[in-house]
């Protein structure tokens, strides 16, 4: 070979940009194939990027802390003894070709402030629109004005680039700001109806004598981006009921020996529970739905994210493609092998992203219930509680009598903008009904 451009891979739908977080190589140093190249971050996931094959790295295109998009090439490879080619930018007064462009950017112009990653009113900015707002001068206040056109009202690359040659002419430009008004009549107060009030910011707490304070690593600050954004997005509601599972209890302490002699898997109750949730779906569509707008979209696939507890104490949701697809051994070893990588961080972009609905097991410590937070960009998500010893009054011919029964509560938060009370109840109870019938001589 002579050389070949390393591009970056896609990532998943809706990942359309990463950071660089760290080279793994150096210039002139040899790699082999499938060796980590670089250490990348989407708002997803940490990743690596591999050698496509045997080579030198030649030259980094990008540098840590950049923010690169699919597709776009971040280093050369070529073969041993291959120089570097000379990339450097034209100095003369010709103008720049595009890639001359994409290498040498203009120098950034002061915007005033930085640009954050959400605004006081609690929009998102991603990476890419924060980075063109600073190289253009966009302050936070003036970004903050733009009306997006992504999902839930975020601003966009195209909306911002669309902008910007319009920037002063509008009404919320900075640069109209600075610009002479000429009188108007008292009546007419355009600035005050432009715009809703702002929320007010966070108060800054000052931290007492002997107080540590933890600063969030990057995985938390996006956590609780996306929690801030979810409850500002949807309207949630939180409908309870509750399960008696004895059955289905008892089945699993008659077939868990066997099971994992055969299949060399453990069986918990997390596949029993997404098998439960994915056969309500397919009865009740109207959940496994995404708003985009005034327009609802009907998911065609049934992809059940689980919420799994880190080490690091955050939050990762891995996904169950086609759960409805698969019987309960296949469940039982998406969600076993899922929840090992997860803890181990070795799931990949494609495994964290595509969910339609989310099931997140509280249970796991000892909660007895909980009102769990939308995983947008869904419409609904499930809180499965401990599995408790209560007594419960039981309905027999002979009459009614109190007996110990293995019970749990089931919580599901849905988005009120789409789903009513009657059908986030009907289907909550649902899988309530599914589990309670579990029949004891369920085979698998």
């Amino acid at each position: 070979m002579s050389q070949i451009e390393i591009l970056l891979p896609k990532m998943g739908e809706s990942v359309a940009e990463a950071t660089i977080i760290k080279w793994v190589k150096n210039e002139g140093e040899p790699v082999m194939a499938d060796e980590p190249l670089v250490e990348i971050a989407t708002d997803k996931v940490d990743s690596e990027v591999p050698a496509p094959q045997d080579g030198i790295l030649l030259k980094r295109l990008v540098n840590d802390g950049d923010v690169v998009q699919v597709g776009q090439a971040i280093a050369l490879l070529g073969a041993a003894g291959s120089q570097a080619p000379d990339r450097t930018v034209p100095t003369d007064s010709a103008s720049p070709s595009p890639a001359a462009h994409l290498t040498a950017p203009a120098p950034a112009k002061a915007s005033g402030a930085l640009v954050e990653r959400a605004g006081p009113s609690g929009k998102f900015f991603s990476p890419l629109v924060r980075n063109i707002a600073q190289s253009e001068g966009i302050g936070m206040e003036e970004l903050e004005s733009l009306t997006g056109t992504g999902q839930g009202g975020r601003v966009t690359k195209r909306d911002i680039l669309d902008y910007l040659p319009n920037r002063g002419a509008g009404s919320n430009g900075a640069t109209q700001a600075t610009a002479p008004v000429p009188p108007a009549a008292p009546a007419a107060t355009p600035a005050r109806v432009a715009h809703a009030p702002e929320a007010p910011s966070e108060p800054r707490i000052k931290p007492a004598m002997g107080d540590e304070v933890v600063e969030m690593d990057r995985m938390r600050k996006m956590i609780a981006d996306h929690m801030v954004m979810s409850k500002r997005t949807s309207p949630h509601v939180t409908s309870f009921v509750e399960a008696d599972v004895t059955n289905l209890v008892l089945w699993r302490n008659k077939v868990k020996g066997a099971f994992e002699k055969r299949e060399g898997e453990k069986i918990t109750f997390t596949p029993i529970f997404i098998m439960a949730v994915a056969q309500a779906i397919r009865e009740m569509p109207m959940i496994n739905v995404q708003v985009d707008g005034t327009s609802i979209i009907k998911k065609k696939d049934i992809n059940i994210g689980m919420a799994a507890a880190l080490p690091s104490g955050n939050l990762i949701v891995p996904v169950v493609r086609n759960a409805d697809r698969l019987n309960l051994v296949g469940l039982t070893k998406a969600v076993n092998d899922l929840a090992s990588r997860a803890r181990q961080g070795k799931l990949t972009p494609d495994e964290i992203s595509g969910g339609t609905y989310t099931l997140t097991n509280v249970g796991t410590f000892g909660n007895v219930l909980g009102t769990p937070i939308i995983n947008q960009p869904q419409v609904a998500i499930m809180a499965t509680g401990a599995i408790r010893k209560k007594p419960a009054v039981l309905e027999t011919p002979t009459g009614d009598v109190i007996a110990v029964r293995h019970m749990m509560y089931l919580s599901h938060s849905y988005d009120h903008r789409v789903v009513d009370g009657a059908l986030g109840g009907k289907f909550v109870r649902r899988v309530a009904d599914i589990l309670e019938a579990w029949s004891m001589d369920t085979e698998i």
